[in-house]
C-alpha cells in the first residue's frame, strides 16, 4: 500500500492563551467547522542525524530547511493500521509537505532495514530514501499533542488547527512506548496554526487584530532541542 500526498501552502502560527483562545472559537464559529475528526492525539517521531544537524539548521531559519518525520493520528495498535512518512520543506516562507502512507509494519521494517519493502514504489518514497540515507537519518525525537482541526465549507483550502498538551521525548522514541513525554509549555497554551495558499480572508484578519494575536515563529521540534541545550549548560555550571 503506497498513497501519495503533495500539500503547498503557507503556514502562520500563533501562541494563545485560553481567553485568546476561547475568542477564536468563538469568531470563527460562523465561518468554519470541526473536521471529521474532531480531536485527536499526533503523534511524531523526527528523524535526524546523530548530532541533531538537521534541527540545528533549522533554528538558523534559512532560506531552505527540511525535516522528515514519522505521523500517527492516534497511537498505532496493529501493524496494518497507516502512518505517514514524510518530508517537511520550507522555501521562503512557503510550506510544501510530501508524504507516503503506508502500513505501520512496514514503516518499522523500513525503519529497521533502511530499505523500502518491494510494495512501496514511486517518487516520494525514493525522495524520502534518498534523503534518508543522504543525511544517515534515524528516530530521534518523539512528539505527541491533541489537535483540533477547522476547515472553511466556503474556502476548502483554509484550515486552522489548534494544538495543546506538547510533550515529548528522547528515549524510548518509537510508538511501542505510548504517548507520555515531557509538557514543552504552561497549561491553556495552544499553539494556532492557519494554513492558506494566499491571503487569510478579511474576518480573520479583523479576529485576529481585535484580540492582539500576531503571528510568530515556533518550531515543536526546534523549541524541544533549544531547551534541552539549555538545561544540558545549567546542569554544568
Amino acid at each position: 500500500m503506497s498513497f501519495q500526498y503533495i500539500f503547498k501552502r503557507v503556514e502562520k502560527k500563533y501562541l494563545l492563551n485560553e481567553s485568546q483562545y476561547q475568542a477564536v472559537l468563538a469568531g470563527i464559529a460562523e465561518y468554519m467547522s470541526p473536521d471529521k475528526y474532531g480531536e485527536c492525539t499526533i503523534c511524531n517521531i523526527y528523524f535526524d542525524t546523530q548530532d541533531s544537524r538537521l534541527i540545528q539548521i533549522s533554528i538558523d531559519k534559512p532560506v531552505y530547511k527540511e525535516k522528515l518525520r514519522l505521523r500517527s493520528y492516534g497511537l498505532p495498535k496493529h501493524n496494518e493500521d497507516t502512518v505517514f512518512l514524510e518530508i517537511k520543506k520550507k522555501y521562503k516562507g512557503v510550506v510544501y509537505k510530501r508524504r507516503m502512507a503506508m502500513t505501520y509494519k512496514d514503516a518499522k521494517e523500513y525503519i529497521s532495514t533502511g530499505t523500502l519493502p518491494d510494495n512501496i514504489r514511486g517518487n516520494i518514497p525514493r525522495e524520502i530514501d534518498y534523503m534518508m540515507h543522504y543525511w544517515g537519518l534515524s528516530p530521534k525525537l518523539f512528539l505527541a499533542y491533541e489537535r483540533t482541526a477547522y476547515f472553511c465549507p466556503d474556502n476548502p483550502h483554509l484550515r486552522i488547527t489548534f494544538d495543546k498538551n506538547i510533550r515529548s521525548r528522547y528515549n524510548d522514541v518509537s510508538f511501542e512506548y505510548g504517548d507520555k513525554g515531557e509538557y514543552l509549555l504552561p497549561e491553556n497554551t495552544y499553539i494556532m496554526e492557519i494554513k492558506i495558499p494566499n491571503a487569510a480572508p478579511l474576518w480573520l484578519a479583523h479576529l485576529l487584530s481585535d484580540n492582539n494575536i500576531f503571528s510568530q515563529s515556533f518550531s515543536k521540534y526546534g523549541t524541544v532541542y533549544t531547551n534541552t541545550i539549555k538545561k544540558g549548560e545549567n546542569s554544568d555550571v
